[in-house]
């Protein structure tokens, strides 16, 4: 008899994002009347820039001519993309350690955050950030290396847990741990990290030959010069880090799917057997075995992201999230409530401030006053880990009338 992967049964059966999206289609179903207004989940809604329009129309035409179409590419990706990158957003940035063959283009940063476990020797000890995006955990427990599940934690992780007291900046471990993810501009709470603060992580994984899974999504999202955008900007991150990054939230590409991960070719790793090996050798030959590479047409119309109008586009429609973030987060404080994020990041972070007369309400509790009372969705902040209980996030992301009118809601809140 067929036998499935025992991992499955224990992992929980609803993804959050899932979750959230059944509770609001039973509201709306039961209201037909009530329009909601999203601000929960982290889809954009400004359309593609018009030079990617421009780009994958020509792209595509050039798929229907013999002379110009192209079949199987680069596992890779091409390389036209790969040297824009390393170009763009490392070397015209000073991090002339970077280069092409270090970057691996991909379909979103979603894939390679959950395939990068592929590398990983099932009982290395995983660190995560919590609260934290949800397939850090997830895809680690379905490579069997969860352990058990009690209240809401698995035994087979180090949860790093970031508070109002530490800033949500999580300290570094008492013990050994061999993968550590991390992710800043943070989602879900909307922190961001200084040079100085991550440095103590990069230290921390130079001496115990700790791997840095380093999340950077959100790094267009940055304001301050004080923050980090890349992991690589704190010197010997080369040599114990890895980086993933996206399109999506920078230039829509949420419905197009390209990102890219970096995987220096200074980082070694070992073997079982005490062998050192190269982890980009090894991520290449797993990309070659389970993945035929991002389409010519999406990476075209990626690469025009790097043109002046592209860098253009950019730029503005992160102006125009970052307006929208900036709203909510001075509403919200102008409600007494307490606020993280909406600076360096698309998100906000927040949760009532409570007084001596009032009772803490569960992050899913939160969730249904202001979907019932006030007909707006969030993400409740459990689904990001314990430490996300009794907070919720709010998302920059819907249009900037939607974002007015999620705020008016608001201030009748009692």
């Amino acid at each position: 008899m067929f036998k499935a992967n025992q991992n499955y049964s224990i992992l929980p059966e609803s993804y959050l994002f899932s979750e959230v999206a059944k509770r609001i289609k039973e509201y709306r179903d039961s209201h037909p009347d009530k329009e909601i207004v999203r601000m929960d989940i982290g889809d954009v809604s400004l359309p593609l820039p018009q030079v990617v329009v421009e780009a994958l129309c020509n792209a595509s035409r050039e798929m229907g001519e013999s002379a110009t179409f192209h079949g199987y590419g680069p596992e890779q990706g091409y390389l036209f993309l790969r040297e824009k990158i390393a170009e763009n957003d490392y070397h015209n940035r000073g991090l002339l350690h970077i280069d092409a063959d270090d970057i691996f283009i991909s379909d979103g940063a979603k894939s390679d955050l959950g395939n990068l476990g592929d590398l990983f020797g099932p009982d290395m000890r995983i660190a995560v950030a919590e609260p934290g995006y949800p397939v850090y955990v997830d895809a680690n427990v379905l490579a069997g290396r969860g352990g058990r599940l009690a209240d809401g934690r698995w035994s087979g992780f180090t949860y790093l847990e970031c508070t109002p007291e530490n800033k949500f900046i999580p300290v570094i471990p008492d013990h050994k741990v061999d993968v550590i993810y991390l992710c800043y501009p943070n989602n879900p709470t909307g922190a961001s990290m200084t040079r100085e603060e991550l440095k103590k992580w990069i230290d921390y994984a130079i001496e115990n030959k700790a791997l840095i899974i380093f999340d950077s999504a959100y790094e267009a999202y940055v304001r301050d010069e004080n923050i980090v955008r890349s992991v690589y900007e704190v010197d010997g991150a080369e040599k114990v880090a890895v980086e993933i990054r996206s399109f999506s939230k920078t230039a829509g590409f949420t419905g197009v799917r390209c990102g890219y991960t970096v995987v220096p070719r200074s980082l070694d790793f070992t073997f079982p057997d005490g062998h050192r090996a190269s982890l980009n050798k090894m991520w290449n030959r797993r990309q070659s075995t389970k993945f035929n590479g991002v389409g010519y047409i999406i990476q075209k119309a990626a690469e025009a992201l790097y043109t002046p109008e592209g860098r253009k586009a950019i730029k503005e429609n992160i102006d125009y999230y970052m307006r929208n973030a900036g709203l909510l987060r001075e509403a919200l404080l102008g409600k007494g409530w307490e606020v993280v994020g909406g600076e360096n990041s698309p998100y906000v972070w927040t949760a009532p401030k409570l007084h001596s007369s009032t009772a803490a309400l569960t992050s899913w509790e939160l969730f249904r006053r202001l979907l019932d009372d006030l007909q707006i969705s969030s993400t409740p902040g459990s689904g990001f880990g314990a430490c996300g209980e009794g907070w919720i996030r709010l998302t920059g992301f819907n249009s900037y009338e939607k974002t007015l009118q999620a705020i008016d809601r608001l201030k009748t809140l009692k």
